[in-house]
């Protein structure tokens, strides 16, 4: 079972990690399944046509993508678009530096930055079999002439809506539950993968 952080923090889904472990599977069909805990989620508002997204692209070091399932990135930080004024910003630095510096380019401006960085835990499901897994409960077209690295879109897995991020061409994805529906999403996944474990997780 997983430790409370330095900071008394713990994971939505501290409690599955050894499930998770188990139920990971090597080779030509491999998958695997961990949580990315804590990770910096701005939610970012502000007219995309407006010199004031000039700035703020500028401060992210990318400008703010502009299409439905374009991402932009650049140093610690991802840029994912939500809507056409809406977009979440990925980042590897702390929540309040990233908040601070997206404030101060907004200035008094129209708009928002909102730190919202425990509302969603990050699923990270990665392998040669991680698109077929997906492919049991999620409607969207998968394949990689439709839906490749750098795309990321709002969508369900099974009966669980996500933010569902494809970031490399292994391939990896990174799903974006809100945390109360980590635990059902993660079980869900779980068992999708058993099909390719051979026995069923227990």
């Amino acid at each position: 079972m997983a430790e409370p952080t330095i900071d008394g923090r713990v994971s939505p889904l501290a409690h599955l990690e050894e499930r998770m472990r188990a139920a990971a599977v090597t080779g030509a069909r491999g998958v695997t399944l961990v949580e990315r805990p804590f990770l910096t989620m701005v939610d970012l508002r502000v007219d995309p046509a407006s010199e004031t997204a000039d700035r703020i692209g500028k401060a992210l070091g990318a400008p703010l993508p502009r299409r439905c399932g374009h991402t932009g990135a650049a140093g610690p930080h991802t840029t994912l678009w939500l809507g056409p004024d809406e977009w979440l910003v990925l980042s590897r630095a702390e929540a309040s530096q990233v908040t601070a510096e997206l404030k101060d380019a907004l200035g008094g401006d129209p708009g928002s930055v909102v730190d919202v960085s425990a509302n969603r835990t990050t699923l990270e499901l990665s392998g040669p079999a991680a698109r077929q897994v997906l492919e049991k409960g999620c409607p969207l077209d998968l394949h990689p002439r439709a839906f490749g690295p750098g795309r990321a879109v709002s969508t369900t897995v099974g009966p669980v809506a996500v933010l569902l991020w494809q970031v490399d061409d292994t391939p990896t994805y990174r799903l974006f539950p809100r945390s109360s529906f980590a635990d059902h999403l993660a079980r869900w996944l779980v068992d999708a993968m058993s099909e390719y474990h051979g026995p069923e997780v227990p």
